[in-house]
C-alpha cells in the first residue's frame, strides 16, 4: 500500500479532523448509526461499509475483528458469508515470507543466503549481492512489476516467463541502500521456494502453511474453488496495470480466469477474513503458528534500520497504513483489490477487512476510516 499523507488543519492532523467529522455526521444521522454508534466504534465502522453498500459504490465485503479472544464478523452485500472468498492482492505477501522463512527454520536457506546462490542464472553485477533478506523488505533494487507486466498478462504468460524476465531485469538501485516497493522479490522468493522443495509454490503453500494454520478457505491461486464461488473485484476502479475496467483486459484483469489461476506470490492469493485474521493471529501469539516463536518474532520486527520506510519479513509495520491509534508494533498488509489486514500486540487487536472495491478508490472512503475506528481505544466486543 502507498503511503499516506496528512497535513495540518490549525495544529489538528487531517487524520483526526476526518476521523472526527466522520463520527460527528454518523452520529448525527440515525439512519447510517445504530443506538451504540456514539459510544461503540465498530458500530460506527459497520454503518461505515453498509452505507457504501446501500448507495451502490461497494459491491461486497467482509469486516472481521478480533480483541483478545473475543471476535466479531460482518457480512456486506454480495458476500452472503463471512467465509466469502475474495482475491486478496498484496496480503499475500507476508504469506509468501511466512513460506520462504518455514525454510529457513528447517535449515534449507538464510535470510543472509545470496539469490544467486539458488537462482544461479541471477548474476552479473549488484544482482549477486541480492539477498533472501533483501528481497522480503523491498531493498532489493527489483522493480515492482515488469516493465513488459501488461505484454504478459495479455498474452496469458505462465508465471515461469515472469520470473525469467524478473532474473534479466534492471535493477532501480544498489541492493541495501533504498527502500522501494517490488512485487518482483517476492516472485523471485517463491522461485527459490520452488527450486528447493522442488514442489509447485502453490501446493507448499496448501500444504505448510495455509492447512498447518487451519486455513481451509484459502489458496495461493484458485485452488479448490471454482471462479463463480468467489468475490468478484470491482475492476472498473482498478488502475491502468490492471486492466482499469476496459473491455480489452476482461480476459487478463482480475477477475479473468488467467489471473485468478496464475498465483502470483506477490498478489494472487485467496483467502476468507477469518483465515486471514488466523493468519495473523499466528504472529500476535507466536509459538502456535507453522514458525519458531523466534522466528516469528523476526517477522514482525523493523528490518530496515536507516532506511526511509519499516519493514518486517514481507509485513508493513504500522501504525501507518493502519489506524490512528495503532502502536507501533502494529503489523499487517493492504491489497489493490481493496484489502486490509492488521494485527496490534500492544492492544492484543486485528482487524481484517476484505473489500471487492480497488484500494484506488476504498482507501481513503473505507478502508482508512474503518481502520481508524476500529483502532480507537477503550472499546471492545
Amino acid at each position: 500500500m502507498m503511503k499516506r499523507n496528512y497535513y495540518t488543519i490549525d495544529n489538528f492532523s487531517r487524520r483526526d479532523f476526518l476521523l472526527t467529522s466522520l463520527v460527528a455526521t454518523f452520529a448525527g444521522s440515525s439512519s447510517l448509526l445504530g443506538k451504540n454508534a456514539m459510544t461503540d466504534p465498530i458500530e460506527a465502522a459497520i454503518d461505515l461499509i453498509q452505507a457504501e453498500v446501500d448507495t451502490g459504490v461497494l459491491e461486497s465485503a467482509v469486516l472481521h475483528i478480533r480483541m483478545g479472544q473475543n471476535t466479531q464478523s460482518r457480512a456486506f452485500g454480495n458476500a452472503h458469508s463471512a467465509q466469502a472468498v475474495f482475491l486478496l492482492a498484496s496480503i499475500t505477501k507476508p504469506m509468501t515470507a511466512t513460506g520462504l522463512m518455514l525454510l529457513v527454520d528447517q535449515g534449507e536457506l538464510a535470510l543472509s543466503d545470496r539469490v544467486v546462490k539458488f537462482i544461479p542464472e541471477f548474476s552479473g553485477g549488484d544482482r549477486e549481492n541480492i539477498t533472501l533478506q533483501h528481497l522480503l523488505t523491498h531493498t532489493s533494487g527489483l522493480p515492482d512489476q515488469l516493465p513488459e507486466n501488461a505484454l504478459l498478462r495479455k498474452r496469458h504468460a505462465p508465471l515461469k516467463e515472469f520470473v525469467e524476465k524478473a532474473i534479466r531485469t534492471p535493477l532501480l538501485f544498489k541492493p541495501g541502500t533504498q527502500y522501494s516497493y517490488q512485487s518482483m522479490g517476492f516472485l523471485l522468493a517463491a522461485e527459490i521456494a520452488e527450486r528447493i522443495t522442488q514442489l509447485e509454490f502453490p501446493e507448499f503453500m496448501s500444504r505448510e502453511v495455509f492447512l498447518a494454520l487451519g486455513m481451509k478457505q484459502t489458496a495461493m491461486n484458485l485452488g479448490s474453488f471454482k471462479l463463480s464461488e468467489t468475490i468478484r473485484s470491482q475492476t472498473e476502479f482498478a488502475a491502468r496495470e490492471s486492466g482499469a475496467g476496459l473491455e480489452a483486459s476482461k480476459d487478463w484483469d482480475w477477475n479473468s480466469p488467467y489471473w485468478r489461476n496464475l498465483g502470483a506470490p506477490w498478489g494472487g492469493a485467496h483467502g476468507s477474513a477469518n483465515d486471514v485474521a488466523q493468519f495473523l493471529y499466528s504472529f500476535l501469539m507466536p509459538g502456535g503458528g507453522v514458525l519458531k516463536m523466534e522466528t516469528a518474532r523476526q517477522m514482525i520486527q523493523n528490518h530496515n534500520q536507516g532506511l526511509d520506510t519499516r519493514r518486517g519479513l514481507g509485513f508493513a509495520l504500522g501504525p501507518e497504513d493502519f489506524g490512528q491509534y495503532c502502536s507501533n508494533q502494529s503489523f499487517g498488509h493492504g491489497g489493490s483489490t481493496g484489502t486490509l489486514a492488521w494485527a496490534d500486540p500492544v492492544t492484543q487487536r486485528s482487524c481484517v477487512l476484505l473489500t471487492s472495491l480497488p484500494a484506488r478508490k476504498s482507501r481513503s472512503l473505507i478502508l482508512e476510516p474503518v481502520g481508524d475506528l476500529i483502532s480507537t481505544p477503550k472499546h471492545g466486543i
